[in-house]
């Protein structure tokens, strides 16, 4: 029998918030507004209580909204997919239509209705005013396309749009003007490639007019939102940090916590090791930048098909217990809340005909998480024993921790304490409330469990 034992005098992160992006389907279910028949309410109203109500739903409390490109608008650019446009409010240089992407503002005012408290506005490309070649995308691998002399003019959109959407009562906290520069972005969705020097340049533009700007005097830097754990995170976290007028407008570095080997003959046989990647990048924060956070701001299961299970369910919570444990993160935000394509990516799956949606093991197990590890929790030394995985967090009284067995049998375990809740996904439950006998519980197999204790 396995034993669950926490040690609340060993202390490491202090946590922020689970999250999602809206990118991609707010733009969509924002204009359902006929009735849910479970609940009588709107269903772009259901959606938004599932997700980011902590009493209806799961209690994420990070919402990341898309500052789009205008493809939606232009036709532009190789993007197939009608869903992976967006709208951008730039009409000229005289001023903005605030009336633009009204469905996935609304659903953005949705989120912070039910709960959401935190918005960060990312980009993945520049309005398409300001781009080398007029779309949302680049034309070349390797060359960025927002040309250096439209810098200062990409950075005034952001920084209007921040101020717009603060005056309307939005929660914005950051600002991300470069999601996942080192990827080539030559189509299929809107995006830009930046060298560091690029991203270093924008971002040190992007800092100095904020502190021209009171409205923003909260407001920090996201970024750089590299696109794979392994590579160039040091690099374009240097850029980041190394400059004192963007250095004081950043409280963390944001990575994506992807790990896929590119089928490149020379590493396609390699097997990499992705906790020892975890491990040396927080080596190399810990030793060069004492005290700057890092957060996971956007992971999804990049597999083909759509995945209602448990499988895919236990890959994201393993993931999220790694980057918890090694990289120390202090947020950690999924990918699209919800997927209207066949591909293992949103916490629900869209269906846009008929209009309906449906839910996935992945969000109850991000419920597992996100619904019981509240905003200044600090994660504790935790271990389950043999073949299991686990995180805890103490806050106040109450210890937190969740345990994923992703083993094929079940396995037992004597719990501490004498108050406990239990809550357990797996093929069968849907966080459900389950109860110990004596102190023991068996932990079925492939399943996800929180375990809330109180001193």
């Amino acid at each position: 029998m396995n034993t669950l034992s926490v040690d609340r005098s060993k202390t490491y992160q202090v946590f922020e918030s689970f999250g999602v992006s809206g990118a991609w389907w707010a733009q969509v279910a924002g204009g359902w507004g006929e009735a849910d028949e479970s609940s009588g309410i709107p269903k772009r109203e259901r959606i938004a209580q599932l997700l980011f109500s902590a009493d209806k739903g799961i209690g994420i409390k990070c919402y990341r909204y898309n500052l789009g490109g205008g493809s939606a608008q232009s036709g532009k650019g190789n993007i197939p997919e009608p869903s992976r446009r967006a709208e951008s409010f730039d009409i000229s240089e005289t001023g903005y239509d605030w009336s633009r992407d009204e469905n996935a503002v609304r659903m953005m005012k949705l989120a912070v209705r039910e709960g959401a408290d935190e918005v960060i506005l990312f980009v993945n490309s520049p309005p398409e005013r300001w781009t080398a070649n007029g779309k949302a995308h680049c034309e070349r691998a390797g060359r960025t396309n927002l040309p250096k002399a439209n810098y200062e003019a990409f950075v005034r959109y952001c920084l209007d749009c921040a101020e717009h959407f603060l005056e309307e009562g939005i929660p914005v906290k950051y600002i991300s003007p470069a999601n996942e520069p080192v990827w080539v972005w030559t189509g299929g969705q809107e995006g830009c490639h930046y060298r560091p020097r690029q991203v270093y340049a924008v971002m040190k533009i992007l800092a100095r007019e904020m502190d021209k700007r009171p409205a923003l005097k909260d407001v920090k830097i996201s970024g750089a939102e590299n696109g794979d754990i392994r590579w160039f995170n040091k690099t374009y976290s240097f850029v980041m940090l190394h400059d004192k007028t963007v250095r004081r407008r950043v409280d963390a570095v944001d990575v994506h916590s992807y790990f896929l080997t590119p089928d490149v003959p020379v590493i396609r046989h390699f097997k990499f090791n992705r906790i020892a990647f975890l491990k040396r990048y927080r080596k190399f924060m810990d030793i060069f930048y004492p005290g700057v956070a890092v957060k996971t701001s956007e992971w999804t299961h990049m597999k083909g098909g759509r995945d209602y299970g448990i499988d895919s369910a236990l890959e994201q919570a393993r993931v999220m217990i790694e980057d918890l444990k090694y990289l120390n993160v202090t947020s950690w935000q999924n990918w699209i809340a919800l997927s209207n394509v066949d591909y293992c990516d949103g916490l629900i799956y869209e269906n846009d005909g008929p209009r309906t949606f449906e839910m996935t093991k992945r969000y109850y197990a991000f419920g597992n998480f996100s619904k019981f590890i509240g905003k200044g929790s600090v994660r504790i030394e935790a271990d389950a024993g043999k073949g299991l995985d686990c995180v805890a967090f103490a806050k106040d009284k109450k210890t937190v921790c969740v345990i994923a067995n992703r083993e094929k049998t079940d396995i037992e375990i004597k719990l501490p304490g004498s108050s406990r809740e239990i809550y357990m996904t797996s093929a069968q439950l849907n966080l459900d409330r389950v109860y110990d006998s004596g102190g023991v519980i068996s932990l079925p197999a492939q399943s996800i469990t929180t375990v809330i204790t109180e001193d």
